[in-house]
């Protein structure tokens, strides 16, 4: 089990950053990723991890913009986000799964979510 608390979004203007922390607590499983919904919209995926080996995949609009990272020390999963854009708007949330391939995992585990605003 692992219990998911993220933090750090806030409203920013384009071309902005923010750093978006998520604290785990219990078992951490072999993928964590960072997801997002905006309204109106479906959830989409913006960044996975594996926490064993750090391989990352992103999706192709927050490519060279966005970092995803964990600091095993302090259970701590990352998404630092530079350039922002109105379009990253959106509901954030943190997520888990156990999983060997963690690009298709399903995550069974959530955060509540922290809201970014990009303005114009």
């Amino acid at each position: 089990q692992v219990q998911l608390v993220e933090s750090g979004g806030g409203s920013v203007q384009a071309g902005g950053s923010l750093r978006l922390s998520c604290v785990a607590s219990g078992y951490i499983p072999n993928c964590m990723g960072w997801f997002r919904q905006a309204p109106g919209k479906g959830r989409e995926t913006v960044a996975r991890i594996y926490t064993s080996n750090r391989n990352t995949h992103y999706t192709d609009t927050v490519k060279g913009r966005f970092t995803i990272s964990l600091d095993n020390a302090k259970n701590t999963l990352y998404l630092q986000m530079n350039s922002l854009k109105p379009e990253d708007t959106a509901m954030y949330y943190c997520a888990a799964a156990s999983s060997p391939f963690c690009f298709n995992a399903m995550y069974n585990h959530w955060g509540q979510g922290t809201q970014v605003t990009v303005s114009s």
